[in-house]
């Protein structure tokens, strides 16, 4: 499995172009329609969707992900708040369980940009795996063991699809 690598998020001097969801042009025009989106969709704060869209938009189009999906992940995952943490030790704003993610995702797993590029690592790895976003998201949430082996848990795993789906479907009509 390759190993996850931190980059460095330079929004106001990196002027990429590129074409998703959000449209083309620079990074920083994508993050601002995204941040936007967020805050009208999600109701989150405007300081925090500004800060964490220009990530979901670099790791979106490191890994190949929509970026809107992305940010419906981290809306189902953690409502935005950066140091959730979940019962089965999930943390951070896309959920991860660091002792799963170790090896392919190593530093601070609450610090923002670890954490979002290790989700969408993890995401597009699944996607690979499945050739499915519906069951790429399913994996997210319960695991390729749990959706493979337990009927109550691919159940869980492809209602959470469809959570994210709608969060993702929200996010669309608010931009």
């Amino acid at each position: 499995m390759p190993h996850f690598k931190s980059f460095t998020l330079i929004t106001a001097a990196l002027v990429m172009t590129g074409c998703s969801s959000l449209g083309g042009g620079s990074v920083e025009k994508r993050s601002l329609k995204l941040a936007n989106g967020i805050q009208k969709a999600y109701s989150v704060e405007p300081t925090t969707a500004q800060r964490v869209a220009p990530m979901i938009v670099l790791s979106a189009e490191r890994y190949n992900v929509d970026p809107l999906l992305l940010a419906a992940v981290i809306r189902q995952e953690s409502s935005y708040r950066n140091y959730a943490v979940s019962p089965a030790g999930a943390i951070g704003l896309t959920q991860v369980i660091p002792r799963y993610w170790q090896q392919s995702c190593p530093g601070d797993l609450f610090e923002e940009l670890n954490n979002i590029n290790c989700g969408t690592y993890i995401l597009a790895n699944y996607n690979q795996r499945t050739e499915s976003w519906p069951k790429a998201l399913a994996y997210y949430n319960v695991g390729p063991t749990g959706y493979n082996t337990d009927n109550r848990m691919k159940k869980q795993g492809k209602r959470y699809a469809k959570q994210v789906k709608q969060h993702q479907n929200l996010l669309k009509s608010a931009l």
